[in-house]
């Protein structure tokens, strides 16, 4: 096990770069890079990083030249040998050979394309521009790295006891929580935290920390290296980024309504009818089950990652009841903004009516909240999203407008083709 204070306190750039593999990413990116390569090899996207937390200036915190340094780093990474034979020859969701010969000739020989930073304020803005397949790959590792740098400005600061103390607390935090959540009969969680993590090694050790004490109930983790290292189960299907891109490809309003439909499509296509779960909200849920074809019915479940999480569950009951589906039979995954507590309640309210999970994120893997002075390491809201297509600035609506991204006239004509009506705004904590 590792030392993490001391670590923290004996950081050299050799030993600890913030991106470590092009597999240290959630599972769903390289499952998506995969369908893209194949249907959208050559589309041009751009990636900007947004900081919904504007009262955090990441540009005084963190040192451009540091960034650089670690963004610089990531470009020179490629796929080992063991990371090549773990994707080529391990059993993912019970299918071999999950990543196609093709995919993988090609993923073995990339490197990550170039990066556009400037500094406007005290923000950073920074892009990626490409081709979709190489483009795409930046979002995680550039999240990672700019929440790690801003963890290590603050911990510069601190003595070696200063350092003991707050990871032991947060140790302790965590182990709590692990304790509550034994209670809960019958629990699937994994871990979902990768984007917004406190570090790597904090991950790390908050997974080894989860299968210790949950045993079972601790399904696996989104991300790939950590997979790989402590034989878990990588986790993940699919996310907004495809719905987005290829609505923005949409040559009219009804090529647009189709357009989430066709992405599922897709990836039915892709996956010979594995990975079946709906991430519905990128357009709104309730306009996107109204008019669903049939067929995703019978898929096996459905994430609820925006708005209220039990109106959303609700409304997916409801609907797979009118369809003649067992809704008893289907899984509901909840992944926003999880903690102990909503995970309780979430549990409690739907355990005995749908198989549930939890994807638990950003208080899995960062919730330092309180520890350090000036509440300095508390988790924010930071992501990295697809904004153009071709030239085609994109859209996501969400169920909470608060996560709404695209300019305001495209933003109008969504909620017209999808039939988006007033929505209650919550509170994005991470």
């Amino acid at each position: 096990m590792v030392d993490i204070a001391s670590r923290v306190y004996n950081h050299t750039w050799k030993i600890d770069p913030i991106v470590r593999s092009l597999i240290d990413t959630d599972f769903y990116k390289l499952l998506m890079c995969q369908s893209v390569h194949r249907n959208h090899p050559d589309t041009q996207v751009t990636f900007q990083l947004i900081n919904r937390a504007t009262e955090v200036p990441l540009a005084t915190l963190i040192d451009e030249g540091e960034l650089r340094e670690q963004l610089d780093h990531i470009r020179t990474l490629s796929l080992t040998r063991g990371e090549s034979t773990w994707m080529r020859g391990n059993t993912f969701y019970g299918q071999r050979q999950m990543f196609r010969p093709e995919f993988m000739e090609w993923f073995e020989g990339l490197r990550l394309p170039p990066y556009h930073l400037t500094r406007v304020g005290d923000q950073y803005e920074l892009t990626f521009e490409g081709a979709w397949p190489e483009v795409m790959l930046w979002e995680i590792p550039a999240l990672a790295v700019l929440m790690e740098l801003r963890s290590r400005a603050v911990l510069r600061d601190m003595a070696r006891f200063e350092l003991e103390v707050l990871y032991a607390r947060a140790m302790t935090r965590l182990w709590e929580k692990a304790e509550r959540l034994r209670g809960l009969p019958g629990l699937k969680l994994a871990d979902f935290g990768t984007r917004r993590r406190h570090s790597y090694l904090w991950q790390d050790w908050a997974v080894q920390a989860m299968v210790e004490r949950l045993g079972p109930a601790f399904v696996g983790t989104s991300n790939c290296l950590i997979a790989k290292n402590r034989d878990l189960e990588a986790i993940g299907t699919n996310a907004h980024e495809l719905p987005m891109v290829t609505a923005a490809l949409a040559e009219d309003d009804a090529a647009l309504a189709r357009a989430p439909y066709d992405v599922l499509a897709d990836w039915h296509e892709e996956h010979s009818g594995n990975l079946r779960i709906i991430l519905p909200d990128t357009y709104g849920t309730k306009g996107f089950l109204d008019n669903a074809p049939d067929w995703l019915a019978g898929w096996t479940g459905i994430r609820v990652d925006s708005g209220d999480p039990v109106e959303g569950a609700e409304t997916a009951i409801r609907w797979w009841q009118e369809r003649g589906e067992d809704a008893a039979e289907k899984m509901v995954i909840f992944s926003d903004g999880l903690d102990v507590a909503e995970i309780e309640r979430l549990h409690g309210l739907f355990a005995d009516r749908v198989r549930v999970s939890f994807g638990w994120g950003t208080l899995l893997t960062n919730d330092f909240r309180g520890l350090a002075p000036g509440d300095a390491l508390a988790p924010f809201s930071l992501v990295c999203k697809a904004v153009a297509a071709e030239g085609r600035p994109t859209v996501k609506l969400s169920d909470n407008p608060a996560k709404a991204l695209g300019p305001e006239g495209e933003v109008a004509r969504y909620k017209r083709v999808f039939g988006v009506g007033d929505q209650a705004r919550r509170e994005v904590v991470v």
